[in-house]
């Protein structure tokens, strides 16, 4: 079933899309981590994995949280929402289930760590799929012509 007017969004976009949302979570975990750690927490020569409870809660459940309710309840992350894209169901093309999402996100770690290689396999994979689509089922399409305005040239 091929639908006018979507496309697979490709790794560009995407990359553009992580890009806003990182930024977006910063503007929020940053004062939170300086309210309680203060500028010791970003000083530290050997910095541990989690310098505690607030720590743990700020950097990797709330991301995590936020994240996944976004997808569940808009499809979309701000960043996706941005250039227009939403995840759905791979072979549907309907909302994503939330377990389908859940898994898409745990499987975000198995695309990371050979070198992010999952991630960037959607700049190779015809149907613009990671690794965490692949696992999830998932595709990440977008409309196309999202500008604000098609080029129009008057003397052409």
């Amino acid at each position: 079933m091929e639908d006018q007017g979507l496309e697979y969004a490709g790794f560009w976009s995407r990359a553009g899309a992580a890009l806003v949302d990182t930024v977006l979570l910063m503007l929020i975990n940053v004062p939170l981590i300086l309210s309680i750690y203060g500028w010791e927490y970003f000083d530290a020569e050997q910095p541990d994995f989690v310098a505690g409870p607030a720590d743990f809660l700020i950097t990797w459940v709330l991301p995590a949280f936020a994240t996944i309710v976004f997808w569940i309840y808009k499809q979309a992350t701000p960043g996706k929402m941005a250039i227009s894209a939403r995840i759905v169901d791979a072979e549907t093309g309907q909302l994503a289930s939330p377990a389908q999402l859940l898994g898409r996100y745990l499987a975000y770690y198995i695309s990371i760590l050979p070198l992010g290689l999952g991630l960037i396999w959607v700049a190779f994979d015809k149907r613009k799929q990671g690794w965490h689509d692949k696992l999830a089922g998932t595709v990440v399409i977008k409309r196309t012509n999202t500008g604000p305005e098609p080029v129009n040239f008057q003397g052409a």
